[in-house]
């Protein structure tokens, strides 16, 4: 399990499989049921991309998402 705490470490993630499994973008856009240029603006980082989106690419690569508390506080803002 590696950790992605910024966009660019799932981007970097996201690249990474897809090249592992020696899968062209288009095909694992059409495998995901997205747009070439989506996966390619998720793989460069984009950080505006829609999270469903980013899940069924993730799907599609054999990848999930866990979410893990950091045990920080949460700080309540203009209260």
């Amino acid at each position: 399990m590696r950790d992605a705490k910024t966009v660019q470490d799932f981007a970097h993630l996201i690249e990474e499989t897809r090249k592992k499994h020696k899968v062209r973008q288009q095909d694992l856009a059409d495998l995901a049921g997205v747009s070439c240029r989506f996966l390619s603006n998720l793989e460069n980082g984009k950080a505006t991309v829609e999270l469903g989106k980013v899940l069924a690419v993730l799907a599609s690569l054999g990848l999930e998402v866990k979410l893990a508390s950091r045990d920080e506080k949460i700080v309540a803002h203009g209260r």
